[in-house]
Protein backbone atom coordinates (compact mmCIF):
# COMPACT_ATOMS: atom_id res chain seq x y z
CA UNK A 1 0.00 0.00 0.00
CA UNK A 2 2.84 2.42 0.11
CA UNK A 3 2.35 3.79 -3.80
CA UNK A 4 -1.39 4.10 -2.92
CA UNK A 5 -2.15 7.63 -2.32
CA UNK A 6 -4.59 6.72 0.30
CA UNK A 7 -5.04 10.44 1.28
CA UNK A 8 -6.49 11.81 -2.26
CA UNK A 9 -8.30 8.32 -2.88
CA UNK A 10 -10.09 9.35 0.35
CA UNK A 11 -10.78 12.99 -0.95
CA UNK A 12 -11.94 11.18 -4.30
CA UNK A 13 -14.31 9.28 -2.79
CA UNK A 14 -16.07 12.49 -0.46
CA UNK A 15 -16.49 14.44 -3.56
CA UNK A 16 -18.43 11.48 -5.18
CA UNK A 17 -20.50 11.45 -2.24
CA UNK A 18 -21.21 15.36 -2.28
CA UNK A 19 -22.53 14.71 -5.89
CA UNK A 20 -24.64 11.79 -4.09
CA UNK A 21 -25.73 13.80 -1.38
CA UNK A 22 -26.90 16.66 -3.58
CA UNK A 23 -29.08 14.77 -5.83
CA UNK A 24 -31.26 13.94 -2.72
CA UNK A 25 -31.04 17.49 -1.40
CA UNK A 26 -31.23 19.12 -4.51
CA UNK A 27 -34.48 16.53 -5.98
CA UNK A 28 -36.46 17.47 -2.43
CA UNK A 29 -36.06 21.30 -3.14
CA UNK A 30 -37.82 20.55 -6.50
CA UNK A 31 -40.45 18.60 -5.67
CA UNK A 32 -42.96 20.84 -5.96
CA UNK A 33 -41.19 22.97 -9.10
CA UNK A 34 -41.25 19.20 -10.54
CA UNK A 35 -45.09 18.85 -9.35
CA UNK A 36 -46.34 22.18 -10.83
CA UNK A 37 -44.25 22.13 -14.40
CA UNK A 38 -45.16 18.60 -15.13
CA UNK A 39 -48.87 18.52 -13.12
CA UNK A 40 -47.71 15.58 -10.74
CA UNK A 41 -49.31 14.36 -7.63
CA UNK A 42 -47.28 13.57 -4.56
CA UNK A 43 -48.03 9.84 -5.60
CA UNK A 44 -46.33 10.48 -8.73
CA UNK A 45 -43.61 12.17 -7.41
CA UNK A 46 -43.19 9.30 -4.79
CA UNK A 47 -42.47 7.35 -7.86
CA UNK A 48 -39.84 9.78 -9.16
CA UNK A 49 -37.91 9.42 -5.68
CA UNK A 50 -38.47 6.11 -5.50
CA UNK A 51 -36.30 5.46 -8.83
CA UNK A 52 -33.23 7.21 -7.09
CA UNK A 53 -33.93 4.63 -4.20
CA UNK A 54 -34.24 1.93 -6.54
CA UNK A 55 -31.62 2.52 -8.91
CA UNK A 56 -29.17 2.36 -6.21
CA UNK A 57 -29.81 -1.18 -4.79
CA UNK A 58 -29.74 -2.25 -8.27
CA UNK A 59 -25.79 -1.03 -8.47
CA UNK A 60 -24.85 -2.29 -4.89
CA UNK A 61 -25.86 -5.53 -5.54
CA UNK A 62 -24.24 -5.13 -9.35
CA UNK A 63 -20.95 -3.93 -7.29
CA UNK A 64 -20.96 -6.22 -4.87
CA UNK A 65 -21.11 -9.03 -6.60
CA UNK A 66 -18.37 -7.61 -9.18
CA UNK A 67 -15.81 -5.93 -6.52
CA UNK A 68 -13.68 -8.63 -6.05
CA UNK A 69 -13.21 -8.58 -10.24
CA UNK A 70 -13.68 -5.45 -11.16
CA UNK A 71 -11.71 -3.23 -8.16
CA UNK A 72 -12.91 0.25 -7.29
CA UNK A 73 -11.45 2.00 -10.05
CA UNK A 74 -13.68 0.39 -12.62
CA UNK A 75 -16.47 0.61 -10.63
CA UNK A 76 -16.22 4.19 -10.23
CA UNK A 77 -15.85 5.04 -13.81
CA UNK A 78 -19.29 3.10 -14.03
CA UNK A 79 -20.39 5.67 -11.76
CA UNK A 80 -19.35 8.50 -13.26
CA UNK A 81 -20.72 7.88 -16.54
CA UNK A 82 -24.41 7.05 -14.82
CA UNK A 83 -23.85 10.66 -12.80
CA UNK A 84 -23.39 12.33 -16.54
CA UNK A 85 -26.19 10.38 -17.83
CA UNK A 86 -28.78 10.91 -15.15
CA UNK A 87 -28.13 14.44 -14.73
CA UNK A 88 -28.50 15.52 -18.31
CA UNK A 89 -31.38 13.31 -19.36
CA UNK A 90 -33.02 15.05 -15.97
CA UNK A 91 -32.29 18.05 -17.69
CA UNK A 92 -33.92 17.12 -20.46
CA UNK A 93 -36.91 15.39 -19.52
CA UNK A 94 -40.04 16.08 -20.78
CA UNK A 95 -42.47 14.44 -18.25
CA UNK A 96 -43.41 11.97 -15.77
CA UNK A 97 -41.61 9.14 -17.83
CA UNK A 98 -38.06 10.72 -18.29
CA UNK A 99 -38.10 12.28 -15.04
CA UNK A 100 -38.93 7.81 -14.04
CA UNK A 101 -35.55 7.05 -16.32
CA UNK A 102 -33.48 10.12 -15.82
CA UNK A 103 -33.62 9.33 -11.62
CA UNK A 104 -33.01 5.96 -11.79
CA UNK A 105 -29.46 6.16 -13.71
CA UNK A 106 -28.91 8.85 -11.02
CA UNK A 107 -30.00 6.28 -8.26
CA UNK A 108 -28.12 3.86 -10.10
CA UNK A 109 -24.60 6.11 -10.27
CA UNK A 110 -25.24 6.64 -6.44
CA UNK A 111 -25.28 2.93 -5.64
CA UNK A 112 -22.15 2.91 -7.47
CA UNK A 113 -20.46 5.29 -5.55
CA UNK A 114 -21.28 3.58 -2.14
CA UNK A 115 -20.11 -0.31 -3.80
CA UNK A 116 -17.11 1.23 -4.97
CA UNK A 117 -15.82 3.42 -1.77
CA UNK A 118 -16.98 1.41 1.55
CA UNK A 119 -14.74 -1.42 0.89
CA UNK A 120 -12.05 0.97 -0.43
CA UNK A 121 -11.96 2.65 2.70
CA UNK A 122 -12.51 -0.21 5.27
CA UNK A 123 -9.37 -2.04 3.01
CA UNK A 124 -7.15 1.38 3.39
CA UNK A 125 -7.93 1.92 6.92
CA UNK A 126 -8.99 -1.38 8.40
CA UNK A 127 -8.03 -0.85 11.96
CA UNK A 128 -10.26 1.76 12.13
CA UNK A 129 -13.28 0.90 9.92
CA UNK A 130 -16.29 2.12 11.23
CA UNK A 131 -14.73 5.77 12.47
CA UNK A 132 -13.67 6.40 8.61
CA UNK A 133 -16.54 5.01 7.15
CA UNK A 134 -18.17 7.72 9.29
CA UNK A 135 -15.93 10.17 8.53
CA UNK A 136 -16.22 9.13 4.57
CA UNK A 137 -20.00 9.32 5.02
CA UNK A 138 -19.95 13.11 6.75
CA UNK A 139 -20.02 14.14 2.94
CA UNK A 140 -23.67 13.00 2.38
CA UNK A 141 -25.15 14.83 4.99
CA UNK A 142 -22.56 17.71 3.76
CA UNK A 143 -23.31 17.46 0.11
CA UNK A 144 -27.28 17.83 1.33
CA UNK A 145 -26.01 21.10 3.18
CA UNK A 146 -24.62 22.46 -0.27
CA UNK A 147 -27.36 21.32 -2.31
CA UNK A 148 -30.08 22.20 0.26
CA UNK A 149 -28.84 25.85 0.70
CA UNK A 150 -27.84 26.27 -3.25
CA UNK A 151 -31.35 25.15 -4.06
CA UNK A 152 -33.35 27.42 -1.71
CA UNK A 153 -30.76 30.17 -2.97
CA UNK A 154 -31.57 29.17 -6.71
CA UNK A 155 -35.17 28.82 -5.87
CA UNK A 156 -35.14 32.30 -4.35
CA UNK A 157 -34.08 34.13 -7.51
CA UNK A 158 -36.21 32.58 -9.48
CA UNK A 159 -33.45 29.93 -11.51
CA UNK A 160 -35.25 26.96 -12.70
CA UNK A 161 -35.00 23.48 -11.17
CA UNK A 162 -32.89 22.90 -14.67
CA UNK A 163 -29.57 24.84 -13.46
CA UNK A 164 -30.02 23.45 -9.78
CA UNK A 165 -29.30 20.27 -11.50
CA UNK A 166 -27.13 21.26 -14.00
CA UNK A 167 -24.64 22.43 -10.77
CA UNK A 168 -24.18 18.91 -9.81
CA UNK A 169 -22.40 18.50 -12.81
CA UNK A 170 -19.52 20.59 -11.42
CA UNK A 171 -18.66 18.04 -8.77
CA UNK A 172 -19.14 14.73 -10.83
CA UNK A 173 -16.16 16.55 -13.32
CA UNK A 174 -14.51 16.70 -10.58
CA UNK A 175 -14.02 13.26 -8.53
CA UNK A 176 -14.39 12.18 -12.64
CA UNK A 177 -10.88 13.64 -13.11
CA UNK A 178 -9.72 12.88 -9.52
CA UNK A 179 -10.20 9.05 -10.00
CA UNK A 180 -8.78 9.04 -13.23
CA UNK A 181 -5.34 9.52 -12.43
CA UNK A 182 -5.13 7.55 -9.14
CA UNK A 183 -3.68 3.97 -8.47
CA UNK A 184 -6.03 1.85 -6.04
CA UNK A 185 -5.66 -1.02 -3.54
CA UNK A 186 -5.52 -4.51 -4.33
CA UNK A 187 -7.99 -6.20 -1.82
CA UNK A 188 -5.37 -6.47 0.86
CA UNK A 189 -7.67 -6.33 4.22
CA UNK A 190 -11.05 -7.68 2.96
CA UNK A 191 -12.08 -10.81 2.14
CA UNK A 192 -11.89 -11.21 -1.39
CA UNK A 193 -13.18 -14.66 -2.68
CA UNK A 194 -17.10 -13.87 -3.84
CA UNK A 195 -18.23 -17.57 -2.80
CA UNK A 196 -17.02 -16.76 0.58
CA UNK A 197 -18.87 -13.65 0.72
CA UNK A 198 -22.56 -15.10 -0.82
CA UNK A 199 -21.96 -17.68 1.90
CA UNK A 200 -21.76 -15.21 4.70
CA UNK A 201 -24.88 -13.05 3.44
CA UNK A 202 -27.09 -15.81 4.95
CA UNK A 203 -26.03 -15.61 8.76
CA UNK A 204 -28.58 -14.89 11.16
CA UNK A 205 -26.41 -11.58 12.27
CA UNK A 206 -26.10 -10.80 8.87
CA UNK A 207 -30.25 -10.75 8.27
CA UNK A 208 -31.00 -9.33 11.23
CA UNK A 209 -28.78 -6.42 10.22
CA UNK A 210 -29.79 -6.28 6.73
CA UNK A 211 -33.76 -5.72 8.10
CA UNK A 212 -32.75 -3.27 10.34
CA UNK A 213 -30.98 -1.05 7.50
CA UNK A 214 -34.11 -0.78 6.13
CA UNK A 215 -35.86 0.71 9.42
CA UNK A 216 -32.56 3.04 9.16
CA UNK A 217 -32.74 3.97 6.12
CA UNK A 218 -36.29 5.17 5.68
CA UNK A 219 -36.15 6.69 9.25
CA UNK A 220 -33.46 8.90 7.67
CA UNK A 221 -33.77 9.47 4.16
CA UNK A 222 -37.53 9.00 3.53
CA UNK A 223 -37.93 12.06 6.29
CA UNK A 224 -35.10 14.28 4.75
CA UNK A 225 -36.70 13.44 0.88
CA UNK A 226 -40.39 14.61 1.58
CA UNK A 227 -39.21 17.39 3.93
CA UNK A 228 -40.50 20.13 1.94
CA UNK A 229 -43.48 18.82 1.39
CA UNK A 230 -43.95 17.42 5.22
CA UNK A 231 -42.87 20.52 6.54
CA UNK A 232 -43.38 23.63 4.22
CA UNK A 233 -46.65 24.64 5.95
CA UNK A 234 -45.11 24.35 9.82
CA UNK A 235 -44.43 28.10 9.90
CA UNK A 236 -40.36 27.01 8.97
CA UNK A 237 -38.69 27.17 5.88
CA UNK A 238 -38.15 23.41 4.87
CA UNK A 239 -34.72 23.74 3.18
CA UNK A 240 -33.35 25.63 5.97
CA UNK A 241 -34.06 22.52 8.32
CA UNK A 242 -32.14 20.41 6.24
CA UNK A 243 -29.63 22.26 5.76
CA UNK A 244 -29.68 22.42 9.54
CA UNK A 245 -30.07 18.54 10.23
CA UNK A 246 -27.61 17.56 7.90
CA UNK A 247 -24.97 20.37 8.52
CA UNK A 248 -25.52 18.83 12.24
CA UNK A 249 -25.13 14.74 11.28
CA UNK A 250 -22.17 16.00 9.09
CA UNK A 251 -20.19 17.52 12.27
CA UNK A 252 -21.53 14.50 14.54
CA UNK A 253 -19.93 11.98 12.00
CA UNK A 254 -16.49 14.07 11.57
CA UNK A 255 -16.23 13.41 15.44
CA UNK A 256 -17.38 10.00 15.72
CA UNK A 257 -14.22 8.41 16.37
CA UNK A 258 -14.47 8.96 20.35
CA UNK A 259 -18.30 8.34 20.42
CA UNK A 260 -17.98 5.11 18.46
CA UNK A 261 -14.93 3.93 20.76
CA UNK A 262 -16.92 4.76 23.76
CA UNK A 263 -20.22 3.14 23.54
CA UNK A 264 -19.57 0.43 21.07
CA UNK A 265 -21.09 0.50 17.47
CA UNK A 266 -24.77 -1.42 19.14
CA UNK A 267 -24.66 1.45 21.83
CA UNK A 268 -24.36 3.98 19.29
CA UNK A 269 -27.13 2.41 17.56
CA UNK A 270 -29.22 1.70 20.05
CA UNK A 271 -29.32 5.05 21.93
CA UNK A 272 -29.39 6.76 18.20
CA UNK A 273 -33.31 4.83 17.47
CA UNK A 274 -34.27 6.33 21.17
CA UNK A 275 -33.57 9.81 20.19
CA UNK A 276 -35.02 9.66 16.47
CA UNK A 277 -37.67 7.94 17.57
CA UNK A 278 -38.77 10.97 20.44
CA UNK A 279 -37.26 13.34 17.46
CA UNK A 280 -39.48 12.43 15.23
CA UNK A 281 -43.17 12.52 17.92
CA UNK A 282 -41.76 15.79 18.32
CA UNK A 283 -41.63 16.96 15.40
CA UNK A 284 -45.15 15.82 14.47
CA UNK A 285 -46.74 17.82 16.83
CA UNK A 286 -44.42 20.94 16.37
CA UNK A 287 -44.88 24.24 14.22
CA UNK A 288 -42.91 26.74 14.48
CA UNK A 289 -39.98 27.31 16.51
CA UNK A 290 -40.23 23.89 17.89
CA UNK A 291 -39.82 22.46 14.47
CA UNK A 292 -36.31 23.98 14.69
CA UNK A 293 -35.97 22.24 18.04
CA UNK A 294 -37.49 18.55 17.11
CA UNK A 295 -35.12 18.92 13.71
CA UNK A 296 -31.72 19.23 16.13
CA UNK A 297 -33.15 16.40 18.17
CA UNK A 298 -33.52 14.33 14.58
CA UNK A 299 -30.35 14.97 13.59
CA UNK A 300 -28.62 13.49 16.57
CA UNK A 301 -30.95 10.22 16.30
CA UNK A 302 -29.52 9.81 12.53
CA UNK A 303 -26.32 11.02 12.12
CA UNK A 304 -24.72 7.79 12.99
CA UNK A 305 -27.13 5.20 11.94
CA UNK A 306 -26.15 4.74 7.94
CA UNK A 307 -22.31 4.51 8.36
CA UNK A 308 -22.50 2.53 11.44
CA UNK A 309 -24.43 0.09 10.32
CA UNK A 310 -22.09 -0.17 7.24
CA UNK A 311 -19.01 -0.64 9.69
CA UNK A 312 -20.79 -3.12 11.70
CA UNK A 313 -20.87 -5.28 8.66
CA UNK A 314 -17.32 -4.57 7.82
CA UNK A 315 -15.86 -5.30 11.52
CA UNK A 316 -18.52 -8.11 12.32
CA UNK A 317 -19.22 -9.87 9.32
CA UNK A 318 -15.91 -9.34 7.39
CA UNK A 319 -16.19 -12.60 5.35
CA UNK A 320 -19.02 -11.00 4.08
CA UNK A 321 -16.44 -8.43 2.27
CA UNK A 322 -17.53 -5.90 0.30
CA UNK A 323 -20.47 -7.56 -1.08
CA UNK A 324 -21.71 -7.72 2.73
CA UNK A 325 -21.33 -3.80 2.71
CA UNK A 326 -22.88 -3.45 -0.87
CA UNK A 327 -25.88 -5.43 0.61
CA UNK A 328 -26.92 -3.96 3.33
CA UNK A 329 -26.71 -0.31 2.00
CA UNK A 330 -28.62 -1.51 -1.32
CA UNK A 331 -31.61 -2.83 1.62
CA UNK A 332 -31.82 0.00 3.21
CA UNK A 333 -32.10 1.83 -0.14
CA UNK A 334 -34.78 -0.63 -1.77
CA UNK A 335 -36.56 -0.28 1.21
CA UNK A 336 -36.79 3.62 1.03
CA UNK A 337 -37.73 3.28 -2.50
CA UNK A 338 -40.52 0.88 -1.52
CA UNK A 339 -41.71 3.45 1.25
CA UNK A 340 -41.55 6.65 -1.38
CA UNK A 341 -44.73 6.10 -2.94
CA UNK A 342 -46.42 5.36 0.40
CA UNK A 343 -45.20 8.18 2.05
CA UNK A 344 -46.82 10.14 -1.08
CA UNK A 345 -49.95 8.73 -0.85
CA UNK A 346 -49.90 9.39 2.74
CA UNK A 347 -49.84 13.04 2.13
CA UNK A 348 -52.22 12.97 -0.60
CA UNK A 349 -54.87 11.27 1.66
CA UNK A 350 -54.71 13.34 4.89
CA UNK A 351 -54.71 16.13 2.68
CA UNK A 352 -57.98 15.06 1.15
CA UNK A 353 -59.28 14.57 4.46
CA UNK A 354 -58.52 17.86 5.63
CA UNK A 355 -59.77 19.54 3.06
CA UNK A 356 -62.81 17.66 3.07
CA UNK A 357 -63.53 18.94 6.85
CA UNK A 358 -63.67 22.29 5.65
CA UNK A 359 -59.60 23.08 6.32
CA UNK A 360 -58.05 25.90 4.66
CA UNK A 361 -55.18 24.37 1.90
CA UNK A 362 -52.27 25.50 4.11
CA UNK A 363 -54.43 23.94 7.07
CA UNK A 364 -54.74 21.03 5.47
CA UNK A 365 -51.07 21.13 4.53
CA UNK A 366 -49.86 21.33 7.74
CA UNK A 367 -52.16 18.46 9.84
CA UNK A 368 -51.29 15.93 6.39
CA UNK A 369 -47.43 16.73 7.14
CA UNK A 370 -47.71 16.08 10.70
CA UNK A 371 -50.30 12.91 10.11
CA UNK A 372 -47.09 11.65 7.68
CA UNK A 373 -44.50 11.77 10.39
CA UNK A 374 -46.82 10.17 13.09
CA UNK A 375 -46.48 7.06 10.65
CA UNK A 376 -42.91 7.27 9.95
CA UNK A 377 -42.31 7.68 13.68
CA UNK A 378 -43.27 3.42 13.84
CA UNK A 379 -39.80 2.62 12.21
CA UNK A 380 -37.38 4.22 14.65
CA UNK A 381 -40.02 3.04 17.51
CA UNK A 382 -39.16 -0.73 15.72
CA UNK A 383 -35.64 -0.18 15.95
CA UNK A 384 -35.57 0.62 19.55
CA UNK A 385 -36.51 -3.27 20.74
CA UNK A 386 -33.78 -4.77 17.86
CA UNK A 387 -31.12 -2.37 18.58
CA UNK A 388 -31.69 -3.32 22.37
CA UNK A 389 -31.13 -7.14 21.36
CA UNK A 390 -27.53 -6.30 19.68
CA UNK A 391 -26.47 -4.20 22.70
CA UNK A 392 -26.78 -6.70 24.98
CA UNK A 393 -25.44 -9.29 23.38
CA UNK A 394 -22.52 -7.22 22.52
CA UNK A 395 -20.11 -8.54 24.32
CA UNK A 396 -20.53 -12.37 22.69
CA UNK A 397 -20.49 -10.41 19.45
CA UNK A 398 -17.13 -9.28 20.16
CA UNK A 399 -15.32 -12.56 19.72
CA UNK A 400 -16.47 -12.15 16.04
CA UNK A 401 -14.90 -8.38 15.28
CA UNK A 402 -12.01 -7.28 13.31
CA UNK A 403 -9.54 -5.74 16.02
CA UNK A 404 -9.60 -2.11 16.40
CA UNK A 405 -7.44 0.85 17.18
CA UNK A 406 -8.29 3.78 18.75
CA UNK A 407 -6.76 6.30 16.03
CA UNK A 408 -6.59 6.51 12.45
CA UNK A 409 -3.77 4.79 10.65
Amino acid sequence: MSTINKTQLFTASCIALVVTAMTFAIRAGILAQLGTEFRLSDTQLGFVNSMAFWGFPIATIFGGLVYNSLGPRKLMIIAFISHLAGLLLTIFASGFWGLLISTLFIGFANGSVEAACNPLIADMYTKNRTTMLNKFHVWFPGGIVIGALASKFMTDINLGWQLQIALMLIPTLLYGVMFFKLTFPKNENIVSDTSVNIKNLFTPLFVFIAICMTLTATTELGTQQWVERILGSSGASPMLILAMVTGLMAVGRYFAGPVIHKLNPTGVLWFSSIIATIAIYLMSNATGSMVYISAILFAIGVMYFWPTMIGFVSEYIPKSGALGMSIVGGAGMFATGIWQPVIGSWLDTERAKALSSGMSPESAELVAGQATLGNIVFFPLLLILLFAILFFTRKKLESRRVPQSDHEK
